[in-house]
This record gives C-alpha cells, sequence and structure tokens, in this order.
C-alpha cells in the first residue's frame, strides 16, 4: 500500500474515532455539568522541561514525584518522536496555538526585524500572535466551544503596557500595584481578542521581565486556581483549556520558586494564598517519603504535578474527565535549547483520554508541533483541512494506523533552519552581511547595551567578551541567556552546512557536509531545505525567494 491511500485511511478513521472519543463513560455525568458528545480538550504546555525531568523517558525514571504525570504516561500515549520547531518559548508556543510555523508571524517587530535583516526572517522571542491572526482557539470557539487561557503568556501581541522606572521599587506601593494591575488587565483583554472566552492568572513573561523584581517569583497555585476556577463552571458546550506554567523554567531557587512567598503574583500581594494544592511546605517532606533527593530541580517538579493533579482531580469531581483529552508537552528540548539540534527539537509529548488510545502506551510516530493544533480541530469533530496549517492531524497514529514513511520535518529558529528526512539532517547557518561584518565597536556597544538591561534586572551576565561569536539564536557577542548553555557546543556549531546521520551520529558531532561521497546527500537536503523555505514569507541566505 503507497503512501496516499494510507494518509487517506488515517483522515476517514480518525474523524469516525474523533465523534466517539467521549465513549460510553460519558454516560450517568452529572446534570449540573451539561456534558457534550464532543470531547473537552485540554492542553498543559510546561516550561522548559527536561528528559530528566520525566520518569516516562529514560533519563528521568525513578529520578522524580510526579505521580499525575506518570499517570497520564501510564494510561496515555507517550510521543517518542514528538519534535519542536523551534525550541525557545515564544515560537513554539505560537506554533501550538496557530499549528503553523513562526516565521508567518506578522507583528511588527518581527516584521520590522525581517526588513532590518534584508528580508531575511529571524525566528526568535519576537514572533507573537495578532489579533487577526488565525488561532486554535479562535477556530474552536467557531465549532461551539467554550476557550479558556491560564498562566504564562508569551506570545501574543499586548501593546500599550506600563512601565516601571524603579525595577526595586515597592510592590506594595499603590501606584505599582495599580500598574501591575493594568498591565494583567491589558494582557488578558489581548488574549481575549485572539479567541479566548475566559482569561484569567497570566504571566506576561517570564518573571523577571514583568517589572518589578519584588514580583519576579513563580506562583504555581495562582494560576492552578484560575484554571480550577474555569473547570468549576457550568459547562454547556465542550471547551478548549490551555494552562500554560512558569516553571521548571527560571527562577528554579526555592525562595524564587516553589518555596517563594505564596502571596505574591504578577498582581503584587494577593489577599489570601490560593488553597488548590497541597502546601508548599508538604513538598521536601513528600520527597523525602518517596526516597527523592529534595533539591529545587525534584520539589519544583513535584509543585508542578501537585498543578495537574488539581486539574485532574477537578475534571472528577464536576464528572468531566471521561470526556476529555489532555496533552501534556513542554515548550521545547532543553538539552540544547536556542539551537536546532537534536537536544533541542526533540521534545516529547504526552496524549491522555480515558481508556488509552489503540496505538498503545508509546507512539514511534514522527509528529511536529504544528500538528497538534490540526489533531485537535480533528478530535473537535472538524476538518482539519479547513485550516491553514503547517502540520497535520497525527490522530490516526494514536488511533493504530501506520505512519507514512516520507515525512519531512522543518525547523526555524534564529540564523539558522533545518530540515530532518529519515535519518538524515541537514541544518544551515546563515548571517546576513551586516552582521556577518559587523565592526568590533559595533559588537562593543551591543554586548554592553545588551549587559546593562540585565544587570539592572539582577539577572547573570554570559560574556564581557565582545570578540565572541555570535550564537545561531542571537547577533549578541557570546550569545544570550537562553541559548548559553547549548552556544558552541558541539564541533560543527559555527560551520555554515551541516550534514548528519542521525542513525549513526545522534548526537551530531560528525558533520559530512564537507565529505565529497555525501555531497549528494548534501545537495538533495539544500533542495528540501530550499523548498520548505519557498513556502514561507521571507527569505534565508540564498534559500528560497
Amino acid at each position: 500500500m503507497n503512501d496516499v491511500p494510507i494518509r487517506e485511511l488515517i483522515g476517514l478513521l480518525a474523524i469516525a474515532v474523533a465523534s466517539t472519543l467521549a465513549g460510553a463513560n460519558a454516560r450517568g455525568a452529572d446534570t449540573s455539568h451539561s456534558q457534550s458528545d464532543r470531547p473537552n480538550v485540554v492542553f498543559f504546555i510546561a516550561d522548559d522541561m527536561l528528559p530528566r525531568h520525566f520518569n516516562c523517558l529514560a533519563e528521568g525514571k525513578g529520578r522524580n514525584l510526579t505521580p499525575n504525570l506518570d499517570r497520564l504516561a501510564g494510561e496515555g500515549v507517550v510521543m517518542m518522536n514528538q519534535y519542536c520547531a523551534s525550541p525557545i518559548c515564544t515560537p513554539s508556543r505560537y506554533n501550538v496555538l496557530t499549528g503553523t510555523y513562526a516565521s508567518r508571524a506578522t507583528n511588527p517587530a518581527f516584521l520590522q526585524t525581517t526588513k532590518d535583516n534584508g528580508g531575511q526572517t529571524k525566528v526568535e522571542f519576537n514572533t507573537h500572535i495578532m489579533q487577526d491572526t488565525p488561532t486554535l482557539p479562535r477556530m474552536l470557539k467557531q465549532a461551539g466551544y467554550e476557550t479558556a487561557m491560564v498562566g504564562k503568556n508569551h506570545v501574543v501581541e499586548v501593546a500599550g503596557l506600563k512601565t516601571f522606572p524603579d525595577f526595586d521599587a515597592s510592590a506594595k506601593a499603590p501606584e505599582n500595584v495599580a500598574r501591575l494591575k493594568a498591565n494583567h488587565d491589558k494582557v488578558c483583554q489581548a488574549i481575549r481578542e485572539v479567541g479566548f472566552d475566559y482569561v484569567d492568572r497570566v504571566y506576561h513573561n517570564n518573571p523577571h521581565f514583568l517589572g518589578l523584581h519584588e514580583v519576579a517569583v513563580q506562583n504555581m497555585e495562582w494560576i492552578t486556581e484560575g484554571a480550577v476556577n474555569f473547570l468549576d463552571q457550568d459547562h454547556d458546550r465542550p471547551f478548549f483549556l490551555y494552562i500554560a506554567t512558569t516553571v521548571p523554567h527560571g527562577p528554579t531557587n526555592g525562595p524564587q520558586s516553589w518555596n517563594a512567598d505564596p502571596l505574591i503574583s504578577p498582581l503584587g500581594y494577593l489577599d489570601r494564598v490560593p488553597d488548590v494544592q497541597p502546601a508548599r511546605q508538604t513538598i521536601p517532606k513528600r520527597i523525602r517519603t518517596a526516597g527523592l533527593s529534595v533539591n529545587d530541580d525534584t520539589c519544583n517538579l513535584l509543585w508542578l504535578d501537585d498543578a495537574l493533579g488539581a486539574l485532574i482531580e477537578k475534571l472528577e469531581q464536576t464528572h468531566q474527565l471521561q470526556n476529555t483529552v489532555i496533552f501534556f508537552y513542554s515548550d521545547h528540548g532543553q538539552k540544547a535549547k536556542g539551537t536546532l539540534y537534536e537536544g533541542g527539537v526533540h521534545n516529547p509529548s504526552i496524549v491522555w483520554r480515558p481508556g488509552g488510545f489503540p496505538v498503545g502506551s508509546t507512539s514511534d510516530a514522527i509528529v511536529h508541533v504544528v500538528d497538534f493544533a490540526p489533531t485537535i480541530v480533528q478530535i473537535a469533530g472538524l476538518d482539519p483541512s479547513t485550516g491553514a496549517f503547517d502540520g497535520e492531524s497525527f490522530l490516526g497514529y494514536l488511533n493504530g494506523m501506520p505512519e507514512p514513511s516520507d515525512r519531512v520535518l522543518y525547523f526555524e529558529l534564529g540564523y539558522t533552519r533545518a530540515v530532518r528526512k529519515g535519518s538524515w539532517k541537514y541544518l544551515a547557518v546563515r548571517y546576513p552581511a551586516e552582521i556577518e561584518n559587523m565592526s568590533m565597536e559595533q559588537r562593543t556597544r551591543i554586548l554592553e547595551n545588551w549587559n546593562a538591561a540585565r544587570r539592572r534586572r539582577h539577572v547573570r551576565i554570559v560574556t564581557e567578551d565582545p570578540s565572541l561569536p555570535f550564537s545561531h539564536l542571537t547577533a549578541i557577542p557570546g550569545g544570550g541567556d537562553a541559548e548559553s548553555g547549548s552556544t558552541g557546543s558541539l564541533p560543527g556549531y559555527h560551520d555554515r552546512d551541516q550534514l548528519y546521520n542521525l542513525d549513526e551520529d545522534p548526537g551530531e558531532r560528525n558533520n559530512l557536509a564537507g565529505v565529497p561521497e555525501y555531497a549528494g546527500k548534501l545537495r538533495e537536503m539544500k533542495q528540501i531545505l530550499n523548498a520548505h523555505v519557498s513556502r514561507l514569507p521571507g527569505t534565508f541566505g540564498e534559500f528560497g525567494k
């Protein structure tokens, strides 16, 4: 059987199964929470999780106390070959919420950067969702779903936020409290305008970038309470809940994360401590009882797992769990964040529903971050072809259909692009001429300005040396903080063209681009990359338009 019939069968089977996802278990539900024959969907996206944080992966087995995440993995499907397109926070969230590549962004900052680079797009923290951007929540809302978002934004464009002249000013000062609340209100309204009905408890950015040092802490319970409040409402329609945690992204130290003052939030100081998760002081004791080491890593993971548990418990209490599909995903691979190497783009996910899926507890199907939106659309009983997605639904794979053998994955970030087909990976590094030829004076000025802004926020400095080469992600000497752990980490990092056989070289340490016997494969992979770049806005070096 060739690939075309397989794809057709996958689509037909997936549509048929989507209409019965809730199953017989939905019968007998509490009438105070009206159920639909279409399933609810909860998309739980964590921030900067590593393979060692997952007990369901070899790197993390037995290292974490995460009973709720373990339940999802044990009863659902671990997508072992899940990939992300752009391994940093903002574009990855763009991919999830639109089903498209982040180079399609149309926000002013992204378009200006493209113009400044002579038409070459630069995907980084600048790819924002606008009011007119086609989004997954908007599509679901138009189809009759109730849509909700809580937690970390870092992707929806918000204009007119008030600034704080003094980063160290008091978060109790009335004028600063008013500023924090006004900013939160603006953020919530902007998120509503891209397709969400219910929006609450939002971190617009990472804690250090909320405006005041005093509120630069994590508050998982505050986010969770917003999600629980939504789930506790009477729902006469199916719902889509997108919950985005701020952990285990930094700050990870206890006083600013799992052991911080629970009254501190992006709104300043709360009147009461949210009471939706086990008390924070119980976290170390529970970890010790499980025979594990107590440290910020294990504590933050249990704290996050408690949030997931609170959602599952509320869904059970309200008799909605039996009609709910849960996706669990970390925004990108953290082993090589800020690069398109496997440690950045390979990023397993979990999909759960009552009774599991026919495929079993794991799937080796190669799927992409842009596939989430069309998959969720199909689960909702809609036709994914009606959306302008770059991805494709993988619901058929969950239901046991074979995957085609010709899937090509495309990746984009900063000054790099990459494609993978089968065991072969090609990665290209292209800096615009003005960056490639930057003077030492310009380099020094850029680095000094970058470091000055970081000192003001009391965050670490990567380097003081303006002579260091740029990273794949930023034109900052030595690279930025997000990619600091991976900058220059592999032998071929600074090579213009990189070709790897992942079956033989999974660590991408042996660049074959300059080996004559692989010249044909290099040409083939360049052509594949060129085809993808040509279909997207902007240019990339000599590729595409």
